[in-house]
């Protein structure tokens, strides 16, 4: 019990405090980029009224893909960041109609907390999350508390991993997306004393961290492991452009959980890890000078090959937090990299004109390539990064 307790107490102070308030760096947001970032805040909320019409009352939005809207049920991996991207604009603004819209899908997502999937913690941290971080609640944590215990059966030991998706007898399939989920069980270890949560998101990212890397810091996007014995059997991708790519959105998924377990654990390999994709990334000859990715580091067809704005947008959020956590020279270089991503997505090279693209703020996201799935079009959690990373950009520096 003491041991749990002890442990349980290092995480408390390791990640109770906020973004803003460990970055120790004297950085400050720009006043320039900070008028132009309430400007496009202000638009996104406008478009989000615009957005919030076409979704029916039982499902969440998707994309904006030929002419026409597409919006999925709570099941779906992308459910949560609908509502979290409202509530990330009425913390923002103060609206009340963005703020009533993003509660009016949380009865839709509740039945999720005991959903089979990896990805609970995109959908329900994304959402009830961040309401209970605005509005705490009871049953908000409660609901949150649930979705983590769902989470961690998916838990191999043999492996180290949560499971992603199902696997054919004799595999165990594990997705570098994978590590955003573990805020959800970051987060269950504090709010309840035990220790079980941590333990099975440290694992996970031990794992991961060991296996999933290539020694130029890039990531594979899958690892199929044996279930029985921890070995692996092959590692691959799905959404990439080949095996020993680099897909630009699996990189952003590494540079983001990495970051954010080093905040919860102040474990010094995670903030080398951090800082390693980091580089991979920020050197890459392929990486455009707007800082938005191809969809694939390696795509054939650069420099005509497909943006992903998901991906920027994802860099900025990651590269804002790590910031606050390395010397002085990476971290001007770090936020000068967000800058120039935010500066991008706010042009009206991505930004959309108001009323159009369905409701969506930004435009050219790739999801999945390879299945000919959502390309070019705007993704629900492309809005949910660029609005995340636009808010930590002007809390820089804030206690």
């Amino acid at each position: 019990m003491k041991l749990r307790t002890l442990f349980t107490a290092t995480l408390i102070l390791a990640g109770t405090s906020t973004f803003a308030q460990q970055a120790k760096k004297i950085l400050a947001p720009k006043a320039e980029l900070v008028k132009l970032i309430d400007k496009q805040l202000g638009f996104a909320t406008a478009q989000y009224k615009v957005l919030v019409k076409k979704v029916p009352g039982d499902s969440l939005p998707e994309t904006f893909e030929n002419g026409k809207s597409r919006s999925i049920p709570a099941k779906n991996w992308v459910s949560g960041f609908y509502p979290g991207t409202l509530f990330y604009l009425y913390e923002a603004t103060g609206d009340k109609a963005i703020h009533d819209a993003g509660i009016n899908k949380l009865p839709v997502m509740e039945p999720m907390k005991t959903s089979d999937s990896h990805d609970i913690g995109f959908m329900m941290y994304c959402s009830f999350g961040n309401i209970n971080r605005l509005e705490p609640k009871p049953e908000y944590k409660d609901i949150l508390i649930t979705s983590a215990q769902s989470l961690i059966k998916r838990f191999n030991p043999t492996v180290g991993c949560t499971m992603s998706w199902g696997s054919k007898a004799g595999e165990f399939r594990v997705i570098i997306d994978n590590m955003m989920n573990l805020e959800l069980l970051m987060w269950a270890t504090k709010v309840t004393g035990d220790s079980t949560y941590a333990k099975v998101a440290i694992t996970h990212a031990n794992t991961t961290l060991k296996n999933h890397f290539r020694p130029d810091g890039s990531s594979y996007h899958l690892v199929n492991y044996n279930p029985s014995t921890g070995g692996i059997n092959v590692k691959q991708t799905v959404q990439g452009y080949a095996d020993q790519s680099a897909w630009a959105r699996g990189q952003g998924w590494g540079l983001y959980g990495f970051t954010m377990m080093y905040r919860e654990t102040k474990d010094k390999k995670y903030l080398a890890q951090a800082k390693k994709i980091a580089q991979f990334i920020l050197s890459h000859p392929n990486l455009p000078a707007d800082k938005v990715p191809y969809w694939d580091f390696n795509s054939p067809g650069i420099p005509n090959a497909f943006r992903d704005a998901s991906a920027g947008a994802i860099y900025a959020s990651a590269l804002l937090e790590l910031a606050g956590y390395v010397d002085d020279t990476l971290a001007a270089k770090y936020v000068g990299v967000a800058e120039t991503i935010i500066k991008a997505l706010s042009s009206d090279k991505y930004t959309a004109k108001y009323g159009g693209n369905g409701g969506f703020v930004l435009e050219h996201s790739v999801a999945h390539l390879p299945k000919g799935a959502m390309i070019d079009v705007p993704l629900t959690y492309a809005d949910y990064y660029y609005v995340e990373a636009m808010l930590r950009y002007k809390n820089l520096g804030k206690k």
